[in-house]
């Protein structure tokens, strides 16, 4: 069993996201266990990238301002690895392909286990070109994390069969960021995956309020948070985990629910 599917044994997960490096590492590190100390279940961890088309203004903000500051990927497999002294639930990157190019393809997955990362999002990989990570991913353990999209239709059943970890379902098109109001039929995507994978799903952006955190996970097994957990950071600088540990306690499904 992938380390992953423990997020989910105690029931709806809750899944943070955090720009490592920002606003700084050891804020950074504080945040992130201040969210595992209040029940998050398993910690995204976003790789900054100076092109991350799929995120939004707070997260882009995040991103840039972590680059400028001088963080990049090894700085952030030290990071995990420090944290992996106290933190036992998974951890999963979020990047964009070409941070793994650049990095070498081999030695990323390599570092990824050698430091203890359960399993990397691609946003910007197409499932027809997930042959050579895919190949990493099962040589290193790493769980390739699958997206599926309102756009995708016909190709759900075909992402949703070959998914590991967990499946992350977006709610809405276009970039992450908080939403008035989520309009999609997830309940709709949830039931076709469900139809081939009993792989946990997830939603994820858009999400900010106890009561979408609480109408997503009766729809699926967990729920993703990114941009306003970010934006409490970019808003209380070191001062943030504290307000982030509150945050989490407030969004947890199984508080809610």
């Amino acid at each position: 069993m992938s380390n992953i599917a423990n997020a989910f044994k105690n029931g709806k997960a809750f899944i943070p996201f955090f720009t490592c490096g920002f606003p700084d590492m050891e804020t950074s590190k504080a945040a992130i266990k201040a969210a595992v100390d209040n029940g998050a279940d398993l910690i995204e961890l976003g790789i900054p990238f100076s092109d991350p088309t799929a995120e939004g203004p707070v997260i882009q903000r995040s991103t840039l301002g972590a680059l400028k500051n001088g963080v990049n990927t090894n700085k952030i497999f030290k990071m995990v690895k420090e944290l992996r002294q106290d933190v036992t639930i998974p951890l999963v990157f979020m990047t964009y392909a070409n941070v793994v190019f650049s990095y070498g393809g081999e030695d990323f997955f390599v570092k990824c286990q050698e430091v203890g990362i359960d399993g990397i999002i691609l946003p910007d990989l197409p499932y027809e070109e997930k042959e050579e990570f895919s190949a990493l991913s099962e040589k290193y353990g790493v769980d390739l994390i699958s997206m599926i999209a309102p756009t995708s239709h016909e190709r759900i059943a075909m992402i949703a069969k070959e998914a590991t970890g967990f499946i992350y379902v977006v709610s809405s098109l276009g970039v992450t960021g908080v939403r008035k109001e989520i309009t999609t039929n997830l309940t709709e995507m949830v039931e076709e995956i469900r139809k081939v994978t009993d792989v946990p799903c997830a939603i994820g952006f858009g999400i900010a309020n106890p009561d979408q955190s609480k109408r997503m996970a009766q729809i699926a097994d967990g729920v993703i948070v990114g941009s306003a957990i970010v934006k409490l950071l970019e808003k209380y600088g070191k001062d943030a985990p504290e307000y982030v540990g509150a945050y989490v306690k407030s969004m947890h499904p199984r508080n809610l629910l």
